[in-house]
């Protein structure tokens, strides 16, 4: 405690200041101590010890520590047709993730507590496309940006075909939502306890898709 009690107090369990120390632990989960709780506060426990408790520190908490550090974001997409643009019912989309470290990694970052140093990094393991026509794309890759010179071809790896208009939908557009999940692999520095979180993150966008018009000559 900071301050300790004053001589005499009961919290010294019959000790004298200087011979140990009293300290206070929050206990989440555990037990109340006789202390009153006020609103919003935690329970803790108030005791005297000989010497400092050891904190146990968990390498999960520290792992995550890390994580956070990295900024990790949501897909930066690259769609075909653009957003702004219009596609057309039948047609082919085209879907992708830009692969920078903070969208798609690898991403590594360091972070310590209690002597305990962990090393985390993060890769997207697969991207989900909802595509608003109440269908979605699981895609392992980052996909293929599309180019001009791929004419109508559907892409090799991360594409969609919409049967309707999106004219039926609010705001006359399909939203496109793409969920990364990252894959976090983390270590203890110098060996010991390791494994693996998740961390999800999302971005969208609007597309308009409009029926082909037949052309009279």
């Amino acid at each position: 405690m900071s301050p300790q009690p004053p001589p005499g107090s009961d919290l010294w369990q019959g000790h004298k200041p200087g011979d140990g120390a009293v300290y206070t632990r929050i206990c989440p989960t555990g037990l109340a101590g006789s202390n009153a709780l006020g609103v919003g506060q935690l329970p803790f426990q108030t005791f005297w010890a000989a010497t400092a408790p050891t904190v146990a520190v968990d390498p999960r908490v520290v792992a995550q520590q890390a994580v956070d550090k990295m900024l990790l974001a949501g897909p930066r997409i690259d769609i075909n047709p653009k957003p702004g643009g219009k596609g057309l019912v039948g047609m082919p989309v085209w879907m992708a993730a830009d692969t920078a470290k903070t969208t798609w990694g690898p991403n590594s970052a360091s972070a310590s507590a209690g002597g305990v140093t962990v090393t985390a990094t993060a890769t997207v393991s697969r991207v989900v496309w909802d595509m608003g026509d109440g269908t979605s794309v699981t895609c392992t890759t980052p996909g293929t940006v599309y180019k001009k010179s791929f004419g109508l071809k559907a892409s090799p790896d991360c594409g969609h075909v919409y049967a309707q208009p999106s004219d039926q939908q609010q705001g006359g557009t399909y939203p496109v939502t793409a969920t990364s999940t990252w894959t976090v692999d983390w270590q203890v520095n110098g060996g010991g306890e390791n494994g693996t979180l998740t961390a999800v993150r999302q971005s969208g966008v609007q597309l308009t898709i409009v029926e082909s018009q037949a052309v009279n000559s």
